[in-house]
This record gives structure tokens, C-alpha cells and sequence, in this order.
């Protein structure tokens, strides 16, 4: 029996990494897999809100025409709203290589019978190091000095005591959130011989003796360094702001590499402004791109990345391959991993696909 699948690839995430991550995944699965594809046109063009879902890239049409008679899709940014799974009846399983299914109507994938799986932890290795590429390149003003130097102007005053920021090695970080990401960026920073403050309402409390559990109100008052890796949630919405700031002590610095929900990017302007902060450093803002004329531009101080920190060869090449593990067990019957709405395989006879 013939399976067809799309592989909704983009620029990133490319359609013919899926591709070959299916084919390696085929040993032991039931029939032959006849794999299309589909280029959508992230980060080429931003992705953004497509109907009721959010950020996807390409259209509704796009992905409609592209999904008669397919029972799976595997894709990163591909629209999956309730006009595409009602013009679309064959389908059965929409992977999605992220570590959400934003772009992915869960209630409407649902009444469908259609299962929605997603691929946490795909990029946290990359997004930990760049948080901590970041964080260094903030505390020892690297891009700044660069772009003087390379404008042939040597600012060695930089040396005076007032102006040096502070070694990794023996300081307090304070990391709000502690899941894969923040994992692993306690763990580098074990490296270098920080001690590292957990806040995460959600962490079991034997999670890890390699770091220290506090409250957030002692975690902002110990540590030099804040770094955010929660997941946005109506609650933690805005949960550092003015307050929390003035809470940590003089020259500290922010990092966000999260979500931009999380943080009041005014109030850590105002800090910089008056000197609170050392130096604060960002991938992810409230508005993406970040608009001509915001104060995140002309702040001294502020390092910035434009949400690139998960970009990295291995994070296509996992998303791809948990993608196509998903598959693979749907194809075998098996439990998937990763399933964002298990209640819809009810309709589809089990924790599996059909044969």
C-alpha cells in the first residue's frame, strides 16, 4: 500500500531534509512511502499569523492544494487551520519539527481526527549556546568594541575600572525556567564556574543538585546575571518588569533568548539609561522585526541577535529526524512520542495510524 506524505519544507528546515529523514526512518513501516514536497518561504519572507493560527508561513491555499490525497504532513511552519483540515479529509498526522505546534489549530486537528505531534528540545542545545555566546558578549562589550575597531577607533579606555564588566567565574546567574534549554545552559555555565540559581514553578524538587532552587524574589536579588527560558504563558506574561529590575543589583545584566512576552524591554531601557544595568542582551522581542524606531536601537549597551539562537545545521537536522520518527511509529501503530492532541487518534483506532 502506497502512503503519501508532504514534506512542507522552508529555507531552513528544508524539504529535502525531511525527505531523506522519512526514507531512513521507512525500515519496518507498512508500505511504500510517496514522499512530496513542498517549499515554503521562511525566513526568506517573516513568518507570521495565518488565519487563526500563528507563526506559519505560506497560505492556505498553498498548503490545500498541496495536501489532496495525503494522509501525513511533516513540516516546521506549514498553516494547519480548520479551512485547510476541512478541504483536506485524507489527512491523518501533521508533524510539526518544533518545539510547539503554534501553527497548528489543536481544536480543529481534533474534531478532525487529525494527530498533531511537535519536537521538543530540537534546538535547545543551539539556543543554550548562543544564550551564553550572548551573555559574553555582553559582559565583555565584544560587538561594540569590534564595530569601533573596525571603524579604526581603539578604545582602550575601556579598560578603566568603571567601564570593565566581570568574568563568569564565580558569579551568581539566575536562570528563570529550567527545561531543556536552561539545562543546558546551567551546564556550560558550571563550566566556567558559575553558581546558578533555578526558578521554575514546574521543576520537581530532587530535579538537579547541580543547581540551586530559589524564589524568584531571591533569585533577582542574588544574581548579577538574569537569563529567561519559560515558555510565554498567560500567567508569566510581563513577569520581569520595572520592579524586578530594580530588585537586582547595580550593574547586573539581562539576557532574553526566550520570548519577548516575558520581559518589559522599556524598563530595561530606563535601567541602562540610568546605569542600574551593566548590559542587557536579546534574540526575541515584543515585535519582530524590531520597528526603525525603537529604543532597543539606540540604547547603549544592548546586544542583539534577530532570533537566530536555534538556528543551527543540527536543529534542522533534528527537527527533521523527530518528524520522521513520528512517522514512523504512526505507520507501525505504535504510541507517538510527541502527540499535542492524543484524543484525536481515538477516531483513528488507537495510539497509532491505520495500516
Amino acid at each position: 500500500m502506497t502512503v503519501r506524505i508532504l514534506a512542507a519544507g522552508d529555507h531552513f528546515v528544508q524539504a529535502g531534509l525531511l525527505a531523506d529523514a522519512l526514507r531512513a526512518e521507512q525500515g519496518g513501516t507498512p508500505g511504500e512511502l510517496q514522499i512530496g514536497e513542498l517549499r515554503l518561504p521562511w525566513p526568506v519572507e517573516p513568518f507570521g499569523d495565518v488565519a487563526e493560527v500563528h507563526e506559519a508561513s505560506g497560505t492556505e491555499e498553498q498548503l490545500i492544494e498541496a495536501l489532496q490525497g495525503v494522509r501525513i504532513c511533516v513540516t516546521q511552519m506549514a498553516p494547519l487551520t480548520r479551512r485547510v483540515l476541512e478541504a483536506c479529509p485524507d489527512l491523518e498526522l501533521f508533524a510539526v519539527g518544533r518545539g510547539g505546534p503554534v501553527n497548528a489549530n489543536l481544536e480543529a486537528a481534533t474534531e478532525h481526527g487529525v494527530a498533531v505531534t511537535f519536537a521538543p528540545g530540537r534546538n535547545a542545545t543551539a539556543t543554550a549556546e548562543h544564550t551564553v555566546a550572548l551573555l559574553l558578549a555582553a559582559l565583555r562589550r565584544i560587538p561594540h568594541t569590534h564595530g569601533e575597531l573596525a571603524q579604526g577607533v581603539w578604545r582602550g579606555d575601556y579598560y578603566r575600572y568603571d567601564e570593565v564588566g566581570m568574568e563568569l567565574a564565580g558569579a551568581t546567574v539566575g536562570l528563570v525556567g529550567y527545561g531543556a534549554i536552561g539545562h543546558r545552559v546551567a551546564r556550560i555555565l558550571g563550566g566556567f564556574g558559575a553558581h546558578v540559581l533555578v526558578h521554575d514553578p514546574y521543576l520537581a524538587p530532587d530535579a538537579d543538585a547541580a543547581v540551586e532552587r530559589v524564589g524568584l524574589d531571591e533569585l533577582l536579588a542574588r544574581s548579577r546575571v538574569l537569563s529567561l527560558h519559560a515558555r510565554l504563558t498567560a500567567e508569566n506574561r510581563g513577569m520581569i518588569g520595572a520592579e524586578q529590575i530594580a530588585a537586582m543589583p547595580p550593574g547586573s545584566v539581562v539576557v532574553n533568548c526566550a520570548r519577548g512576552g516575558l520581559l518589559d524591554y522599556d524598563a530595561v531601557c530606563d535601567a541602562l539609561d540610568r546605569g542600574h544595568l551593566f548590559a542587557a542582551a536579546f534574540d526575541v522581542f515584543p515585535e519582530e522585526p524590531v520597528p526603525s524606531g525603537s529604543r532597543l536601537l539606540r540604547t547603549p549597551g544592548i546586544v542583539m541577535t534577530p532570533h537566530l539562537a536555534g538556528a543551527s545545521k543540527q536543529t534542522a537536522h533534528q527537527a527533521a529526524g523527530i518528524c520522521a520518527a513520528e512517522t514512523a511509529r504512526y505507520l507501525r501503530g505504535e504510541p507517538l512520542a510527541h502527540c499535542a492532541n492524543p484524543e484525536a487518534l481515538v477516531s483513528r483506532g488507537g495510539a497509532g495510524g491505520r495500516p
